[in-house]
């Protein structure tokens, strides 16, 4: 896919982000550009974002997809590994500016990743 066009539906989305710093799931996406921009096209977006390195996607510990935006990705490879932290009291999520270090596998070659933290962010702890 990838090559995202500029329309009014791209910038709806990508304002978003611009909104919110943390990572944002697909479901409030679509809920928030529900009287704007239906769902089928939220979906075909993010997937371009994605191709086109702007967003990175991971999933939640509820399997639920959220994206985030990247920093420095090309279309032809994220770059941004990096793992991503779920509050199980609030359900917040955001990247974590950790650095982690995938291992590299004999006999293979690994193209993504996933990592997942899941505890209790600064806000709930207070």
């Amino acid at each position: 896919m990838g090559i995202i066009r500029k329309t009014q539906a791209a910038d709806l989305l990508l304002d978003e982000f611009k909104k919110d710093s943390n990572a944002i799931s697909a479901i409030e996406l679509i809920k928030r550009l529900a009287n704007k921009v239906n769902k089928t096209t939220v979906y075909r977006l993010l997937d371009k974002l994605e191709d086109d390195g702007v967003l990175h996607c991971f999933l939640d510990s509820n399997g639920i997809k959220w994206f985030a935006k990247c920093m420095g990705c090309k279309k032809s490879e994220h770059s941004d590994i990096h793992p991503h932290f779920q509050c199980t009291d609030c359900g917040g999520v955001d990247c974590l500016e950790v650095k982690v270090t995938i291992p590299e596998i004999p006999n293979r070659k690994i193209i993504n990743s996933h990592i997942l933290v899941l505890g209790t962010c600064e806000l709930c702890l207070q």
